[in-house]
Parts: C-alpha cells; structure tokens; sequence
C-alpha cells in the first residue's frame, strides 16, 4: 500500500462528531487527518433539529451560521400532546441568542468540514475505511484507494454502523438502533410552519412527528419512534393530510420537495463499548449510540463526544492510551449516560396513557414554567444537571443563547439572512 503523511490522530467520520474532535485536536497543536467515504456536500437523513447544546458548541467550534444557506433560527416551539392540548413555549432570552435552530445537514456538514480545513486539519474525502489494525505502536488503517494511514489514535465518527467497530470486531450482530425515524421536506406549507411543531400523535408516543422550518420556504416534517413499540411504522412514509393536527399547521398547499427517507437512531451510550485497541480507538456520536433516548436528537451529542474523546487524547497523549480511554470513558458514562438514563424515564411517563398531557399541564401552569422547560426541552443544560455538579456552569439558568451578536443582527423569517461578510 502506498504510505502516507503521519499524523498523531486519524478521525474517520467527517460528520459533526468527527469535525468536533478534529478541531479540538487541531487547536491543541495536533497533526490530524479527517477521512469519509462520502464526498461533502452529501445529504445526511436527519430531522435538521438544532438544540441549544448544539449551537453554543458550533459556536465554540468557529462555525459561521452565515455560511449554512439553510440555516433558519427558531424562537418559539408548540407542543401538542395527545388529546390535543397544545403549549406555546418561547425559546428565548433576555440577553438574546438562540437556543434553536434548523439547518439541512446537507449544509451543516459541509460547512463544518470546511471549518476543519480552515483549522488546519486534512480531509481525505471520498474514501472508504477497508482495514483497521495495529503497526506496532500506531492504529494503522487501510483506505480503499491503497493508501494506508498510520496513527497513534483513531477517533471512530462513522455512524452506527461503524466500519471501524465492525473491521476490530465490536459490532453487536443484527443491531438495528433503539429509535426509527422518517422525514421528507415539504415546500408551500402555510404560515404557521415557520415556527417549531412537535406532536405527540397517539401511535407514535413515547415518539413523536415534528415539522422543522428551513430556509427558503422549506419545512422537514417527519417523526420519531421506539423501534420495538411501533412495528408498523418503522419509518414508513405517512400521509400528513390524513392527521388532522398535522395537516392544519401544513395547509393544503404543503408539496413534497423530494424523496421520504428514514432511518435508524442509536440511543445506546454507555452500554456499547467506547473504546478499543487499549484506548488507541475512541467512539464517538452514533458510533458511541450516543443519541438522546428521548427526543432522539444526537447531534449535540456528538459534538460533545468529539469534544470529549480530543480532550482525552490531548490530555494523555501517544504514550498513555489506557488513561486516555478510562478518561474519555468516565466523562460520557458521568455526563452522557446519566443524562440518557433520565431520558429513559421521562420516554416511560410519556407512554403512559395521558402521560403527555399531564406533563404539559405541569409546564403551562406559568410562564417560567413554560421558559425553563423549552430551554430544558432543547438541551441548554444537561438533562440530569442536578445530579451532575461537576458540568454546573456560571448563569446556567440565566445566560444568553448562542451567537447573541450575529442573534441581534438577523432579520425575521422569510428574509434574506446577513451575509458573511457582515459585522457580528
């Protein structure tokens, strides 16, 4: 096989796991190289649901709203439970930010790639992992156009179905994912699509369908469900003008804007090994199944884990891959796993017969009420944060949201968003 440059971590995945982990690396004085088999821009199948968790770390990260086309901010969310009680939670602050937003992933990604590329790191695009194994000291990984990469890490973003996990023997056989999911996006829906809509449709709980808006007079309707609760659905494509509560947010206008794609969503963190090759690989977003058990929202959870799994290598380095390992692995299973298994609990009231509607009884009783649980709903703290001092931070309850200067600046939906080139 033909060498290649050495770098100190090879991350396979150019998703937001593997560019989270990529910049990181990169910032500490790492040498690192991004490599995907898939040619960016891809499309991604994805709700192209923004919590406020992930948009304060793609803040963090230097990625540029203004460069996502699709980007569109969100600032209020209506949640409709089961017997058809509806709550209007604002997703908003004082200081301004956002704490929600959409953007297609076919965007999202590519933009974050270029971020990598900005941060110095390399991406090797359009290439296939064939072969992962040790070279004495190194991870050695074999790429299908010959080219061999070596190693002192590998960081695995590569899905739930991880080549990487598969080529060192760690996949669980048949594994499907603990959630399903379908979305298609819509154009001409009616105007109360430009905000956040989640329904709690009666087949669908613990799951649910939403409706996304997008830039440019888009919207990504689709749903969530627990794999083994719900055979019948299992990302089957739904008639949306045959659910009442649905059809009247769409209007009849609302068209398809290409093909209904589903997919399945791992929410398994914790419990699936997080490391391999004595701490030389680390798993990270849904090669970790590290997707919320609740919403099944996982891209702030793979940020976290890109995050987490760099800090740890940067920490121990070369010489240390055990303590790398141990340290990467008690951060998620004291941060991520705990947040999970609160989840887990939630999803279990929420199936209860009336279960959402008494929950949203609870939150509509005040306005703080329906505030702090939009901002809790939406991941701007971790769902078990009191039982998680050590992630406590200043003004937890109280800060701004995300990209509060380019916030103040960016017109109301429908409008053109500020250039790139624009202050803030």
């Amino acid at each position: 096989m033909e060498a290649s440059p050495v770098s100190d971590v090879i991350v396979v995945g150019g998703g937001p796991a593997g560019v989270s982990a990529a910049v990181t690396l990169a910032r500490s004085g790492r040498q690192v190289t991004i490599v995907d088999r898939a040619v960016f821009p891809r499309d991604k199948t994805c709700g192209d649901g923004l919590t406020a968790a992930a948009l304060r770390r793609l803040e963090h990260l230097g990625l540029d709203p203004r460069r996502v086309a699709s980007w569109q901010p969100v600032e209020r969310v209506t949640v409709v439970a089961a017997s058809g009680q509806q709550v209007d939670l604002p997703l908003s602050s004082p200081g301004g930010g956002w704490f929600a937003a959409a953007a297609r992933r076919f965007d999202l990604d590519a933009a974050l790639v270029e971020r990598a590329r900005q941060s110095g790191v390399r991406v090797l695009e359009g290439r296939a992992v064939t072969e992962v194994g040790v070279a004495g000291g190194a991870v050695s990984v074999g790429l299908e156009d010959g080219t061999r990469l070596e190693a002192p890490f590998v960081i695995a973003a590569d899905g739930m179905w991880s080549p990487v996990r598969r080529h060192l023997g760690l996949s669980t056989p048949g594994y499907l994912g603990e959630w399903q999911a379908g979305r298609q996006y819509l154009t001409g829906a009616g105007p109360q699509s430009r905000r956040l809509w989640v329904w709690f449709e009666p087949d669908m709980i613990p799951g649910y369908a939403w409706s996304f808006p997008l830039a440019g007079d888009v919207v990504n309707v689709g749903y969530g469900v627990l794999r083994d609760s719900h055979p019948s659905l299992r990302g089957q494509s739904i008639d949306w003008s045959q659910r009442r509560a649905v059809a009247s947010v769409l209007g009849p206008t609302a068209a398809a804007d290409g093909p209904w794609r589903a997919w399945p969503i791992p929410t398994r963190v914790g419990e699936a090994p997080l490391a391999g090759l004595g701490g030389r690989v680390l798993f990270v977003g849904d090669a970790a199944g590290a997707s919320d058990s609740m919403t099944g929202e996982g891209i702030a959870q793979a940020l976290e884990t890109g995050e987490a799994a760099a800090r740890a290598i940067a920490r121990h380095g070369p010489g240390d891959p055990s303590g790398a390992a141990h340290r990467y692995t008690r951060v998620v299973r004291w941060g991520l796993a705990l947040d999970d298994r609160l989840s887990k609990k939630l999803s279990a009231v929420l199936a209860r017969p009336g279960g959402s509607g008494r929950a949203l009884a609870l939150v509509d009783r005040s306005d703080w009420r329906r505030r702090n649980f939009a901002r809790w709903m939406f991941e701007d703290y971790p769902r078990a944060v009191l039982v998680t001092p050590h992630r406590w931070q200043r003004r937890m309850f109280s800060r701004p949201g995300a990209y509060a200067a380019l916030a103040a600046a960016w017109p109301l939906s429908g409008r053109p968003a500020p250039t790139s080139d624009d202050p803030g």
